[in-house]
């Protein structure tokens, strides 16, 4: 056994994971499992109705129970899921597991662990990836300013923007298929990058989800674009699938890239439930995508979904004080009401449709670039040292 202060989970890279199976449970353990399901979404259903339903002064405390209690719910769940995995004993001989606390103060054990060799590639991964953990700040956790289902139904907009815009561009759906490509076909120049893309290679489409996740998508122009392209492709297209490669090889090259563009702007997905910065803002930045032209403040696109106050706060700042005021002494429902009126042409987005921000990218990899960079840092460090010892003197 050994102990560390610090855990760092760069060193995970230092072990194999043996292999292990899911067995199935029993049925008292089936009913358990739904029972913790069923506590996680009515946790997840109150916070909702929390952001939703607030007609008066934000309750801090509140909001701190409700996502505390949906924490605990979705910890509840995967700790009872992890039970169901099992390893073999004679494999368990030669295995361990990581076991640490995390910031939150609780006990995150990995199991099934066994030591492998080190290569100087990985040395110089793990070495990297153990710096960048290191110096990561970790934020504090902050009420975020809009909810999980909020985001979720901006972001699939935002995703259908960015769908009809790539459908629309050939040259670029090119592209970004490309970028995506190109890293993990030439490995051995970009090295282990562990980068989040926009577009999954694995011919994923969030068509559905885009419904599911916003109950408004049937109005919005982006997705009535996308659906009569659809339409279109779809007439034109074999209805065999045994047929398709041959239909192919007889089409021109203004067919082939529009069903090509129409195809990669598919896969687009960016629906999430948090407002950060996100993958798809590089393609989106790279379309020049004004969402002014596909999003509008409504009030059952919004302003049902977000407290009095926060409808308040965006007429004052958008419209005017005044107008801010009117709503004030209003119902929320006829405040949401009042602020589509005012807001609906105003040209405003929320922050996480205005958050343009792109990921950083972070690549794992050792490079004798990274040697002479770590080099020259340290001759700075030394220099910055013998000036301070100077002015010192």
């Amino acid at each position: 056994m050994e102990t560390r202060t610090r855990c760092d989970q760069a060193e995970l890279f230092q072990y194999d994971r043996i292999a292990s199976t899911t067995r199935k449970p029993t049925k008292a353990e089936k009913a358990e499992l739904a029972k913790l399901v069923a506590t996680h979404d009515e946790a997840k259903a109150a916070l909702d109705a929390y952001y939703a339903d607030q007609d008066g002064e934000e309750d801090e405390a509140l909001w701190e129970k409700l996502d505390n209690a949906l924490d605990d719910a979705s910890a509840a769940v995967d700790a009872y899921a992890e039970r169901f995995e099992t390893f073999a004993a004679d494999d368990m001989k030669q295995a361990g597991a990581f076991v640490a606390i995390d910031e939150d103060g609780k006990v995150q054990i990995t199991r099934g662990l066994r030591c492998r060799e080190i290569n100087d590639a990985d040395a110089g991964s793990i070495a990297h990836f153990t710096h960048a953990q290191r110096n990561r700040d970790l934020p504090a956790k902050a009420r975020p300013l809009h909810g999980e289902k909020l985001c979720k139904r901006l972001t699939a907009h935002r995703t259908a923007a960015v769908q009809i815009e790539l459908a629309q561009q050939p040259t670029v759906a090119l592209v970004v298929l490309m970028y995506r490509m190109i890293p993990a076909v030439f490995n051995d120049v970009y090295g282990q990058s562990y980068i989040d893309h926009a577009v999954r290679i694995d011919v994923h489409t969030s068509r559905d989800a885009l419904i599911s996740n916003a109950d408004d998508m049937a109005d919005s122009a982006a997705w009535k674009a996308l659906e009569v392209e659809r339409a279109k492709w779809s007439r034109m297209l074999p209805k065999r699938t045994d047929e398709l490669l041959a239909w192919l090889l007889q089409q021109d090259v203004d067919v082939m890239s529009n069903l090509f563009a129409f195809c990669v702007a598919a896969t687009v997905d960016s629906i999430s439930p948090l407002d950060r910065a996100h993958p798809v803002n590089e393609v989106a930045n790279t379309l020049e995508l004004d969402l002014t032209r596909y999003w509008k403040p409504t009030r059952a696109g919004y302003f049902e979904h977000v407290p009095k106050n926060r409808i308040v706060t965006v007429v004052g700042e958008t419209v005017s004080p005044q107008a801010a005021g009117e709503l004030r002494g209003m119902k929320k429902g006829d405040a949401a009401a009042a602020a589509e009126l005012r807001m609906t042409d105003s040209g405003w987005l929320p922050e996480v449709l205005r958050n343009r921000e792109v990921p950083e990218h972070v690549t794992y990899g050792h490079w004798e670039d990274d040697e002479e960079s770590e080099a020259d840092s340290t001759q700075d460090e030394c220099n910055d040292g013998d000036t301070e010892e100077a002015e010192v003197a």
